[in-house]
């Protein structure tokens, strides 16, 4: 209680406490991002050898437990487990300079910038916020965009295991007092799903492609829960530019092919993000008159 009453007294300790507690959950994330869509790929496929009454895998294979936390952490190169000191985030990628220390295999610097990421934004979030109900929210919210974006930059799917119950999830915030009255949530999942819906079979009807995918819809649908109706303007608007000038420079750096696919949502996720953080682009974009 005594640690309690120190976090809800100090604001700075808040903020360190809430960015170290940021850093451990960026070390799940990374294992979150890399193994939930092979646990998707698993189920298909099973869905799939049911239908087509294919045979089962071996069962050494289909024996092995698979999922966010088994088997532990071993390295991609040689299999080996990963000692506990070693994983520790940012700072275990330090320690071994980015190689690892069974068979110095190149580590991603992906896995520490994640975990920094997710420190500094939780730390960001208990400086808005302060200790309250509100922070619990949005360190929820926080890790959840997090890693539905970099799912989406890997594999460009936006898993239902995240989007669907982190949408009832703003739901039920908004009922217990949140951030937006719940009439506003209600309308904002109700209103964030048919925006992306109506575009997406407008593209659809104009060219004959799918210019957005299903997750893009829920996810907007779970921002419009969280944050309300008001905030999706300024989501959509944020998301559509930065995402159209990102790809237009990409493939002006010949980085990307000219009609390819680009996961539209970690520009959602950082939009929605900055809309959770108060940013108010439109207001900035077009001034209010007086």
């Amino acid at each position: 209680m005594l640690f309690v009453d120190a976090l809800a007294a100090s604001a700075p300790l808040l903020i360190v406490c809430a960015g170290l507690l940021g850093l451990m959950i960026g070390s799940f994330l990374n294992v979150v991002i890399y193994r939930l869509p092979k646990m998707m790929e698993r189920t298909w496929q099973a869905e799939a050898r049911s239908i087509l009454q294919l045979p089962a895998p071996d069962e050494a294979t289909s024996a092995a437990r698979f999922n966010l936390l088994t088997p532990g952490s071993r390295c991609g190169a040689c299999g080996v487990a990963i000692k506990p000191w070693h994983n520790l985030p940012v700072f275990g990628w330090l320690l071994l300079r980015g190689k690892a220390a069974c068979c110095a295999a190149a580590i991603s610097v992906r896995y520490p910038l994640v975990e920094l990421l997710t420190g500094l934004m939780s730390a960001a979030c208990a400086w808005r916020f302060g200790f309250c109900f509100e922070l619990a929210g949005a360190l929820l919210l926080t890790w959840s965009l997090i890693a539905l974006a970099f799912i989406d930059l890997d594999t460009q799917l936006l898993p239902d295991d995240i989007t669907l119950p982190l949408l009832w999830a703003g739901l039920l915030f908004s009922l217990w007092g949140g951030y937006v009255p719940l009439d506003q949530a209600v309308i904002g999942a109700i209103a964030g799903y048919l925006a992306l819906w109506l575009v997406f079979w407008a593209f659809k009807l104009a060219t004959g492609k799918e210019g957005l995918g299903f997750g893009d819809f829920k996810l907007l649908a779970a921002l419009g829960a969280w944050l309300g109706w008001a905030a999706l303007p300024q989501i959509i608007l944020l998301s559509s530019v930065v995402g159209a000038v990102t790809g237009i420079a990409l493939i002006a750096l010949r980085r990307h092919q000219r009609g390819a696919a680009m996961p539209f949502g970690p520009f959602l996720a950082a939009a929605g993000w900055l809309a959770l953080m108060g940013v108010d682009v439109l207001s900035t974009v077009v001034p209010a008159t007086r």
